[in-house]
């Protein structure tokens, strides 16, 4: 049951630019790297830890764990709690004879042999939507924003609409599906973008009342039972009112994913003084946007994207993406050197296997996330 109104309240009482952050990791082999049904395990080991037992989830199939900061009071505050439960994960994890990995896809599990996870949610899912949820072999990294007020919500993630493949360029880490090299940067976005209903860049509402309209539609017409059936690269979440931006890729190392996270708390900040003072987003009909998406998907850092919130629309090289978004939030983020695909394909143009890339790629995050310092 979907309750608009108790959902609207939420985002009325809602305190801005408090942060959550979600990160998705593959359970594996430390030996084959293959993934490993083990999250039932993990999760029930968890339980006597005082900070895992609220921060592990699961997400969909069974070789996954997701693992979550909850509410920070700010992106320095969520970071400290997610590293935190970073450390404990991974070290439970160890003890327990299992890797983590972490890229937008896994680059040699079968996803024919990845099992749901045992929750009514998923089997829901499964029931739902069969192939789709099957073939949904993926890892991301997911970005929740505090912000006051419904209306105002539906309006911030309306003005992120244009910014999502520019978030997906940055943060591209996907380039093997099913064992291949697909060509692509993020493979991820699109085996899961492009499969899943309701999926990807979502339309322009204008306020809360179209999206509780849409919303109603959705259930009156027994398409959705749970709004997190809308599984858009951005959304507002009714049960924590929060702007959840997750169009990014899972992050092979930690300062990755945690400037990403900054990255994404200045795009939220800057939509959100945009709305404030009555600025009129850009009307960019879907069609440009999903234009970006597939430059991003394709070629990310390495291609060419199109600006359009210039008076003619005109390329510009992909790799100014930081300064131009920097420059739009008044940040000052910096993300460490190559994205992870632009890595991953350095090692694949110099003839390493997809057992290679991602053995390097576990080495990588082994050393990034299980070590770092708790500030």
């Amino acid at each position: 049951m979907i309750d608009l109104a108790a959902a609207r309240e939420t985002f009325e009482g809602s305190t801005d630019f408090t942060v959550g952050l979600e990160e998705e990791f593959a359970l594996i082999d430390p030996e084959t790297l293959l993934l490993v049904p083990r999250f039932e395990d993990l999760k029930q080991a968890g339980q006597a830890d005082d900070v895992l037992v609220d921060s592990i989830a699961g997400e969909l199939i069974s070789s996954e764990i997701e693992i979550r900061s909850g509410a920070g009071a700010d992106v320095a505050d969520a970071r400290v709690r997610q590293q935190e439960a970073r450390r404990r994960l991974f070290a439970l994890a160890r003890d327990r004879g299992v890797a983590l990995g972490s890229t937008g896809t896994h680059p040699l599990s079968d996803y024919r042999e990845q099992h749901i996870i045992d929750t009514q949610h998923y089997h829901r899912v499964e029931e739902g939507l069969k192939y789709v949820a099957w073939r949904n072999n993926t890892f991301s990294l997911h970005v929740h924003v505090g912000v006051r007020g419904a209306d105002r919500a539906v309006r911030v993630c309306d003005r992120l609409r244009p910014v999502l493949p520019l978030l997906l360029a940055v943060s591209a880490n996907s380039p093997y599906i099913d064992g291949r090299d697909s060509g692509l940067h993020s493979g991820r976005t699109q085996t899961f973008t492009k499969s899943f209903p309701r999926c990807g860049v979502p339309d322009a509402f204008g306020g809360w009342a179209a999206w509780a309209d849409y919303v109603a539609l959705l259930v009156r017409t027994r398409s959705i039972v749970e709004f997190t059936q809308l599984w858009w690269s951005v959304r507002p979440h009714h049960a924590f009112g929060t702007v959840e931006v997750r169009v990014c890729d899972a992050q092979t190392t930690a300062a990755e994913a945690d400037a990403l996270a900054e990255l994404i708390v200045a795009c939220v900040r800057r939509a959100a003084a945009e709305v404030d003072a009555g600025e009129t987003p850009p009307d960019l009909p879907g069609r440009l946007i999903e234009e970006n998406m597939w430059r991003a998907i394709r070629y990310g850092l390495d291609g060419r994207l199109l600006d359009l919130e210039a008076p003619r629309v005109e390329e510009f090289a992909a790799d100014e993406l930081m300064d131009r978004l920097n420059a739009w939030t008044g940040a000052d983020v910096v993300l460490p050197g190559p994205t992870g695909a632009q890595r991953q394909r350095a090692l694949i143009d110099a003839g390493a296997t997809a057992a290679e890339v991602y053995a390097e790629c576990v080495r990588e995050t082994q050393s990034t996330y299980s070590q770092e310092t708790v500030r």
